[in-house]
C-alpha cells in the first residue's frame, strides 16, 4: 500500500467524455484518458484492504490492489504484467465492462470507489503505446491440435491460452472477421474495432490460425471437425434472441436489436448494405424495447443515425436511484443506471408492456402499450398485472427488440454433435472440467452459461483452456 492516506487526500476522478453535441456526430470512441499523474493519484486511493472485496467482484479475479499500487509508484510495466496474469484482454474490459469490482470496492460504501476500470484501461493502453504488448509464442510445440468454434471473448481467451501452451489452435468463425459481438454487436463508439484487431494480430503471431466464413454445422460438418482435431472448444455464444410474439410483429420496421447494430458496425467497417435491407433510424421515431446494455447501444446508434426521437421501454419497475448499501454491498446492486447513450437524448419508461403493433402499407407506425404493476403473489413471487385504464399508443416508425438472448442457436452444430443441454437450453458442462457430454468437446462462455458479461466469457475461456490442456497432456501449467 503505497499511500495509506491516499483515499483521504484525492477525490475519485474518472476518464472524461467529449460533449454530447460533439460525440453524436461520429462513431469514434469519446472517452478521454486522464494524465499519468491523475492516474497515479487514483491508484493511491486504493486502501489495499485486508480482505479485497474487489477480487470477488471481478469475475477474472484481477489483482486489483497490486496493480493500483504499481501505478501509484510509476511501475507501469509491472502493472501490465500483473494485469495480464489474470486477464488476456484488459483493453476490452477496460472499455465495456460494467465494473462489478467498483461496486465491491470498500470505498463504495461511501459511493466513492477507486476508479478501477479507468486505471485498468490506462495500464493496457500504456502497454500498447510503449510497445510492451508483444507476441508470446510457445517455447515448444506439443503436436496436439485444438479447434475453437467462435471468436468472441471466450473463444479468443481459450485460443490464446492454448496456443501459449504449445498446441496448434484453429479458430473457426462464421463471420468475415474475428471478435464476435465485440466486433459486430458493440458499437464502435464504445469499442473501436482497431482495438480488437491489434489483439488478433498478436494472436496470429503466436500461432493461432483463424478461418473466417466457416459456419460449423452448416458449411462444415461437425463430424468432420471432430475427426480433424484432438479437442474442440465450443465458444459460439448465445445468439437466439428473445422475441415478442404480439399482433403486428411481422410488420416492416420491427427488428431484432442485433440486426440493427451489426449492420451499422459493418457499414463503419466499409461494407455496403443493399437499400432494400437497410435498417436506419434517420428521421424516424424509434422505440427500443428492453432496458439493458443492448438497448442502450441501440439508443446511441439511433441518435447517431439521426433519429427524430428515441424512447426506451422496460417491462420491469424503475430501479431505485440509490441502493441500500447495508443490504447490497459488496454485491452488484439493483439500482438505476444511466449510460452515456441515455445522456445523449432518450425518453425512458418503466413498467410498460407491449400489446401489439399497427401500421400502414405493411410498415409499423404505432406501438400499442399498457402500463403494468408488479406485486408479490401468494407464492411470494412478483407477478405482473395490467393497470386498468393504462393503455396508450406510441408513435413508432422503427421498433428494436433488445430483450436479451434465450439460449444458443441449436440448429446445425449443437444438433449435429448431440450435446446434452441444461434446463435453460445451454450446453451442459461444469465449471471445473468444462467438458460436454460428447468426448473431447468442451464448452465455455455464453454457450455454456447463457447471456452474460464479456469478463465472464474471458474467465470461462481461460478456465476451459486449462481443462483442455489437462485433457490433452495429463496436467497443465496454465492458470485458472
Amino acid at each position: 500500500m503505497g499511500k495509506p492516506t491516499g483515499f483521504l487526500e484525492f477525490r475519485r476522478r474518472n476518464r472524461e467524455q467529449l460533449p454530447v453535441a460533439d460525440r453524436v456526430e461520429h462513431y469514434r470512441e469519446f472517452i478521454q484518458p486522464l494524465p499519468v499523474e491523475a492516474m497515479r493519484e487514483q491508484g493511491a486511493r486504493c486502501m489495499a484492504c485486508g480482505v479485497p472485496f474487489c477480487h470477488n467482484g471481478c469475475p477474472v479475479n484481477n489483482l486489483i490492489p497490486d496493480w493500483n499500487d504499481q501505478v501509484y509508484k510509476g511501475k507501469w510495466r509491472e502493472a501490465l504484467a500483473t494485469l495480464h496474469s489474470t486477464n488476456n484482454f484488459p483493453e476490452f474490459t477496460g472499455r465495456i465492462c460494467p465494473a462489478p469490482c467498483e461496486a465491491s470496492c470498500t470505498l463504495n460504501i461511501n459511493d466513492d470507489p477507486v476508479a478501477i476500470k479507468s486505471i485498468e484501461c490506462s495500464i493496457i493502453d500504456t502497454g500498447w503505446e510503449k510497445g510492451w504488448v508483444v507476441p508470446e509464442p510457445a517455447a515448444r510445440k506439443t503436436g496436439k491440435t485444438v479447434a475453437v468454434v467462435g471468436s468472441g471473448p471466450a473463444g479468443l481467451a481459450a485460443a490464446q491460452q492454448l496456443a501459449r501452451a504449445g498446441h496448434a489452435v484453429t479458430v473457426f468463425e462464421k463471420a468475415e472477421a474475428a471478435g464476435g459481438l465485440l466486433r459486430f454487436g458493440i458499437p464502435d463508439f464504445k469499442l473501436d474495432k482497431a482495438v480488437v484487431e491489434r489483439r488478433i494480430g498478436q494472436m496470429k503471431a503466436e500461432g493461432v490460425t483463424f478461418r473466417f466464413g466457416v459456419h460449423v454445422g452448416v458449411t462444415l460438418l461437425a463430424e468432420k471437425l471432430l475427426a480433424g482435431f484432438d479437442a474442440v472448444v465450443l465458444a459460439c455464444g448465445s445468439e437466439h434472441p428473445r422475441d415478442l410474439p404480439v399482433p403486428g410483429r411481422d410488420l416492416k420496421g420491427v427488428h431484432f436489436a442485433m440486426d440493427f447494430l451489426v449492420q451499422q458496425n459493418r457499414r463503419n467497417a466499409g461494407a455496403t448494405t443493399p437499400a432494400d435491407q437497410k435498417i436506419t433510424a434517420r428521421g424516424k421515431h424509434v422505440v427500443v424495447i428492453g432496458g439493458g446494455d443492448t438497448g442502450s447501444d441501440c439508443i446511441g446508434t439511433s441518435i447517431r443515425q439521426g433519429a427524430a426521437s428515441v424512447t426506451q421501454l422496460e417491462i420491469m419497475p424503475k430501479p431505485p436511484e440509490k441502493e441500500d448499501k447495508g443490504l447490497t454491498w459488496p454485491k452488484w446492486p439493483n439500482k438505476l443506471r444511466t449510460s452515456t447513450s441515455h445522456e445523449e437524448g432518450c425518453q425512458r419508461q418503466w413498467s410498460v408492456g407491449t400489446r401489439s403493433f399497427s401500421g400502414e402499407h405493411g410498415t409499423v407506425t404505432t406501438l400499442h402499450g399498457v402500463r403494468v404493476a408488479w406485486a408479490p403473489g401468494s407464492d411470494g413471487r412478483f407477478k405482473m398485472t395490467e393497470v386498468e385504464g393504462g393503455e396508450f399508443d406510441l408513435k413508432a416508425d422503427l421498433v428494436l427488440l433488445a430483450m436479451g438472448f434465450v439460449h444458443p442457436v441449436r440448429d446445425g452444430l449443437l444438433t449435429e454433435l448431440g450435446v446434452t443441454l441444461d434446463r435453460a437450453g445451454n450446453v451442459q458442462a461444469d465449471t471445473r472440467g468444462y467438458r460436454t457430454s460428447v468426448d473431447k468437446v468442451f464448452a465455455a462462455g455464453d454457450v455454456r452459461r447463457g447471456q452474460s458479461l464479456v469478463v465472464w466469457a474471458i474467465r470461462e475461456g481461460r478456465q476451459a483452456a486449462r481443462a483442455v490442456d489437462e485433457f490433452l497432456m495429463g496436467s497443465s501449467e496454465l492458470p485458472r
